[in-house]
């Protein structure tokens, strides 16, 4: 009689529960039905199920997962990560933090209650790389709550066209090669005007060379009477 009274009491919408078939929906047509199905297949949260499924297996877990609604809640999930509420996976990390604390801490200890020096090395290892993991996690958690923040350099353009250079200036840049161009521009412009400047000039420079040798002479002979 209690029995009979608790189905009684038990609400109808339990009745079916947990269900294990993966729902999909369906298309009007062949095509569309296939299209949906391909879709579905290769969603994330099909994947992630499958892993979780596998992995709940022998745990005893699997029995009580309702697969509609744990499809449910990972698409709810991915859908506050798109909005920017990264709540869900800051609190994954740092679960996964202090469950790879105990890890480190459990393989520690049976490290130390080994007796052979290659059990001793085995699980000490696994210990380092287990706290090594657990650190790795707490600095992604970091980065996710306190982004690096990268500073640009922005260049005021008021007049016209500029040249804009950010940070220290790079041997054979833009920068250096202009500067080299100006100030071979005025060089040759200096040398241009010299060159027509000594056109007309010329025969008086070959009269100076003439009478450069003739002092060449005079000087040989006055060293010679000395």
């Amino acid at each position: 009689m209690a029995s009979r009274q608790k189905k009684l009491v038990a609400p109808p919408n339990f009745e079916g529960y947990p269900r294990k078939a993966v729902q999909c929906e369906d298309g009007k047509t062949g095509e569309e039905r296939g299209r949906k199905y391909a879709r579905f297949t290769t969603s994330p949260e099909l994947a992630a199920y499958r892993v979780v499924n596998s992995v709940e297996q022998n745990s005893g877990v699997d029995k009580s997962i309702d697969v509609p609604t744990l499809m449910e809640t990972l698409r709810d999930q991915a859908k506050a990560v798109n909005r920017g509420d990264l709540s869900q996976a800051e609190a994954m990390l740092m679960n996964q933090a202090t469950a790879l604390q105990s890890l480190f801490a459990r393989l520690t200890e049976k490290a130390f209650l080994a007796t052979q020096l290659p059990q001793f090395e085995g699980f000490m290892r696994m210990a380092l790389r287990a706290q090594n993991q657990c650190r790795t996690t707490l600095e992604t958690l970091s980065t996710i709550k306190h982004p690096p923040v990268i500073y640009a350099k922005q260049a005021n353009i008021a007049h016209g066209h500029q040249q804009v250079n950010n940070g220290a200036a790079i041997p054979g840049t833009y920068a250096h090669t202009g500067e080299n161009e100006i100030q071979q521009n005025e060089l040759l412009t200096e040398v241009q005007h010299e060159q027509k400047m000594d056109i007309g000039s010329t025969g008086t420079t070959v009269n100076a060379d003439q009478a450069m040798e003739t002092l060449g002479e005079v000087s040989r002979t006055m060293h010679g009477r000395g």
